[in-house]
């Protein structure tokens, strides 16, 4: 990874921190994404320290807000490059919220903001030969059931898991449409399951009551960051998927994803739903 450029959202925690750690550790000019300036600068100056590497950089940008998003990628633009881009960011909330957006804040967190931020930063990915983009999504899609396109924002009924496992669902239904948009790009697109990991995306505060103890209980059963982080740095970097774009993996495998998640005209109307929602760029 000597001479490459990694952007990792939502690095000051979990397993995108410990991505940020490894792909630093191979050479990379990583620069990682937080919300909050002072963790996002403890989480840099620790990667650097752990890594060895000097060339780690922060930049600062709130998913739950999409003008901040905006504001990243303008941030982003300015770097000399980007050769590969880590969709990383996310949560699960126990009860429903609305951003300042007016979205359902766990479809906006990981679905619409990963979104916007890829579209804006499709041109600069695009300058680069063989750039990649990693997506975080989770075997939780299978226990969402299907979008609802009438009810993207669960108005009707909010479970934190089936919203959570949704938002996954999104994930991989913008990887296949993102693929099929960049085909001939030369820039590749694939997203993965990371496993159960112990991380504080559901556990900061975010997540109360039964749910939060229900995490609190299979914590100690969870992966570690490090071993969530393997597949994200298995796309980023293996010379075995540089060719491979739209799939779903797994333990660095290709895994074949729900039926409800290969659908393609979905993936479409999911995109066109989200680009009217955000008033992300094209991309055809």
């Amino acid at each position: 990874m000597q001479g490459k450029t990694v952007l990792v959202t939502g690095a000051n925690s979990g397993i995108g921190k410990a991505a940020a750690a490894e792909l630093a550790r191979r050479g990379a000019h990583v620069v990682m994404t937080a919300r909050d300036r002072a963790r996002g600068e403890a989480a840099r100056d620790d990667v650097r320290r752990s890594s060895g590497n000097a060339s780690v950089d922060l930049l600062l940008g709130d998913f739950a807000v999409l003008d901040e998003v905006r504001a990243l990628a303008a941030a982003a633009e300015r770097l000399a490059k980007i050769d590969v881009l880590v969709n990383n960011a996310g949560l699960m909330l126990s009860t429903r919220s609305e951003t300042r957006d007016g979205f359902e804040t766990t479809f906006q967190v990981n679905h619409l903001s990963p979104f916007l931020l890829t579209c804006l930063l499709a041109a600069k990915l695009r300058q680069t030969q063989g750039a990649r983009i990693v997506t975080v999504a989770s075997d939780a899609h299978q226990r969402g059931g299907a979008l609802d396109f009438d009810d993207l924002q669960s108005k009707r009924s909010y479970a934190p898991f089936a919203v959570y496992g949704r938002s996954k669902l999104a994930n991989i239904l913008f990887t296949r449409e993102l693929a099929r948009r960049l085909a001939g790009s030369g820039v590749t697109t694939n997203c993965l399951h990371p496993g159960v990991v112990a991380t504080g995306f559901a556990g900061d505060g975010d997540t109360t009551g039964l749910f939060a103890s229900l995490v609190k209980i299979a914590r100690p059963f969870m992966l570690t960051p490090e071993k969530g982080a393997r597949t994200i740095v298995y796309l980023a970097t293996s010379p075995d998927v540089a060719a491979t774009t739209g799939r779903y993996f797994a333990k660095c495998r290709e895994k074949t994803p729900t039926r409800i998640a290969q659908d393609d005209a979905a993936a479409r109307r999911l995109w066109d739903e989200s680009a009217r929602m955000t008033g992300a760029p094209p991309l055809d």
